[in-house]
């Protein structure tokens, strides 16, 4: 079955610029490099415009009804919490367009088109090297920027190390958000609040820092926010640890 090619594109882009990205996504598999095991991000040139380009991985057959339908593809909850960001104020590289691919029936490929943002490093980066400069100091920014979110009622449901983007501002740091297809905007309690720090890092130490901070910046008891933010860490590693051993154990018998 033929599929349709659905386009929506950013106000600000050039007929000549919809036009040249139109056809790099048409022949996106012919473009050498590219990470992810899943989903494939590649960073193209179009147009003198260095573009980051993620490739969601075709659903599987029940999903592929249910993205058609019913519910909102990756790639488009990618562009509109990205576009959601920037007007709340908060970092993420600019969007410029989503594509999609369907059948009459079907859902099929979608692509998340953004600005490239060349970064100093990622907060990934602060969970195995606790010797870069200012370590301290941009641990702390982190958790300022964590907690401005969550004044500004947002929930970065991926908020893991590969997943902020940090670049030095002078003598202070920017953060960025990415891969945003998961995302809440609501008022969040204080559990939601510290639990959202339960992905980003196995380290007690920066636990500390992280919980240390946000009772600086809420007002709120370090130790409360400590036991808490600890807890849901351990818990959070428990239950990745026991998927990867159920998944070893189930690859192990094929």
């Amino acid at each position: 079955m033929k599929e349709k090619e659905v386009k929506v594109f950013n106000g600000n882009l050039t007929s000549d610029l919809k036009n040249s990205l139109t056809k790099v996504i048409n022949n996106f598999d012919s473009y050498e490099g590219g990470i992810g095991k899943r989903n494939k991000i590649k960073i193209i040139k179009v147009n003198d415009r260095e573009l980051n380009i993620k490739s969601f991985k075709v659903p599987h057959f029940a999903n592929q009804i249910v993205y058609k339908f019913f519910r909102k593809s990756k790639a488009q909850r990618s562009f509109e919490y990205a576009n959601m960001l920037t007007e709340l104020g908060v970092g993420t590289p600019e969007p410029i367009a989503y594509f999609e691919y369907t059948t009459a029936f079907f859902f099929k490929k979608s692509f998340y088109v953004s600005e490239n943002l060349d970064c100093d490093f990622t907060y990934r980066e602060l969970t195995k090297d606790f010797n870069i400069p200012d370590y301290d100091n941009i641990l702390r920014a982190f958790t300022r920027f964590t907690y401005s979110l969550h004044k500004k009622n947002i929930l970065f449901l991926d908020h893991s190390p590969g997943n902020t983007l940090i670049k030095k501002n002078g003598d202070s740091y920017n953060f960025y958000l990415v891969d945003l297809n998961r995302m809440c905007f609501k008022p969040l309690d204080f559990e939601t609040r510290i639990k959202n720090f339960s992905k980003l890092t196995i380290h007690k130490s920066m636990v500390e820092v992280m919980s240390d901070e946000y009772a600086k910046c809420s007002g709120e008891n370090y130790n409360k926010i400590f036991d808490l933010m600890w807890k849901e860490t351990e818990a959070f590693q428990e239950k990745f640890h026991r998927k990867k051993r159920l998944k070893e154990k189930v690859l192990g018998k094929q």
